[in-house]
């Protein structure tokens, strides 16, 4: 999908984004939260729901590093990183990007997440990339990535 095509609603989202907030939808019935934003409630199927900010905040549930053929060079360039399922402190599960700060962390990071079973607080970090305005041009136009850090990254 291009980016002139995005709905209203994912051009919201990701206009929040680009201004380091993650908004979503929240039922205006049950309460649920839709991640990523819908407009009819997943949960319980009302129609109505309305735009919320989260904290950013939450912990990551897993990790995994990603393949040598699934590596993406531009993420690589930022920091360390790997997929996790993150956590948000308001409910909501959805998986990530996630920058670790240094290869000494990513490495003992699945040890502590399922041996330890440690808790690890994760924190909003949205990128910048720059992708095709069409299909067969050479116009780029910026987009912002929803990704998470953890809260402890050594520099």
């Amino acid at each position: 999908m291009l980016l002139e095509d995005m709905e209203p609603i994912v051009q919201r989202f990701y206009d929040g984004v680009a201004e380091g907030k993650l908004l979503v939808r929240r039922c205006a019935e049950c309460g649920a939260i839709e991640f990523p934003p819908h407009l009819g409630c997943n949960a319980c199927g009302y129609h109505q729901t309305e735009w919320v900010e989260l904290s950013g905040h939450g912990t990551l549930e897993s990790f995994v590093v990603p393949g040598i053929q699934n590596d993406k060079p531009y993420l690589k360039a930022i920091a360390p990183y790997g997929y996790g399922k993150v956590r948000l402190d308001e409910g909501a599960e959805y998986s990530f990007v996630v920058f670790c700060g240094k290869k000494k962390v990513v490495k003992g990071l699945q040890e502590r997440l399922y041996k330890d079973q440690e808790k690890i607080g994760v924190h909003f970090k949205p990128i910048r990339r720059e992708v095709p305005l069409k299909q067969s041009s050479d116009e780029l136009v910026e987009w912002w990535q929803p990704c998470f850090e953890l809260d402890e990254v050594e520099a």
